[in-house]
């Protein structure tokens, strides 16, 4: 229970600076950021695989690039699914989406050095 919580607010942390670091994506404070990473978490778990199977043939032919576009349309579906949550344009979904999943990446691995030590 304490890892989902901490990798919760993992997440919320990225969505966050993400927001605050590219101009398009609009995150209307903390606790909205908590939600869409519970919303985000639930919508990765859910529709992410079904996404992913339905897309495998055009992901193989584009050589995996087509995997971001997959992420970005969860991070934009996230963002229509969510008042206080705005994304001006799909394409800065696909950016957010890249950043904030490097963000996570990022910060998930200082947690597990962390807990090594």
């Amino acid at each position: 229970m304490i890892t989902l919580i901490i990798k919760l607010l993992i997440s919320a942390i990225a969505i966050f600076s993400t927001a605050q670091f590219l101009p398009g994506i609009h995150v209307a404070d903390y606790k909205i950021a908590l939600l869409i990473a519970v919303v985000l978490g639930i919508l990765n778990v859910t529709l992410r695989p079904i996404l992913k199977l339905i897309s495998f043939p055009i992901t193989i032919l584009t050589l995996g690039f087509f995997a971001f576009i997959v992420n970005g349309f969860v991070f934009w579906l996230t963002a229509r699914l969510i008042d206080g949550f705005a994304i001006d344009t799909f394409w800065l979904a696909v950016i957010g989406g890249i950043i904030k999943n490097s963000q996570t990446k990022f910060q998930s691995k200082i947690k597990r050095k962390l807990q090594l030590q």
